[in-house]
């Protein structure tokens, strides 16, 4: 058989095919979430709804943080009180947590504090507009976020966890 005989010939990728490649393979993938209604009224949110069921996608705006914790002065968080609240969020025994349910680091916080027994205020962002709002009034970003006092702290360690509330 000659080399121009009846075999194809394969051509090597292009650079702008292998760049677009590469570009689409590192695009981060957001997490879909969607709002349900079931048969008795009751609303649910997941990332997969029944096939019957109708539903409507939630944009997701809040990334997982999953970088080292980070522990800061109340003083350095600019927040804007929504009409007829306080600065301070509402809180259980002092700990606020703003979390998602699709974020792993969230779950892992709350791991941590059932098995240590520590008592706080969940507030799924994703739960409710209100909830999106006060997560949003304290400047949004990625989560888990916590509010112990005066401090705050964006991303989970279990060690950073407890120094945040010893310190409150």
């Amino acid at each position: 058989m000659t080399p121009n005989s009846s075999m194809p010939t394969t051509r090597p990728w292009s650079s702008a095919t292998l760049l677009a490649a590469l570009v689409l393979a590192a695009t981060p993938a957001f997490p879909q979430v969607f709002k349900w209604t079931d048969a008795q009224g009751r609303t649910h949110y997941g990332d997969k709804a029944p096939d019957d069921a109708k539903k409507q996608e939630i944009k997701v705006q809040a990334s997982s943080y999953d970088g080292p914790p980070q522990i800061q002065d109340w003083a350095a968080i600019l927040r804007r009180a929504p009409k007829g609240e306080s600065l301070q969020p509402r809180s259980s025994g002092g700990l606020t947590m703003f979390s998602a349910t699709w974020c792993a680091p969230c779950k892992l916080a709350k791991a941590h504090m059932a098995q240590k027994g520590i008592q706080y205020r969940d507030v799924d962002i994703e739960a409710s507009e209100k909830n999106a709002a006060e997560f949003e009034s304290f400047g949004g970003g990625g989560v888990p976020y916590f509010i112990a006092g005066d401090k705050s702290m964006r991303g989970f360690g279990p060690e950073a966890l407890d120094r945040l509330i010893k310190g409150r």
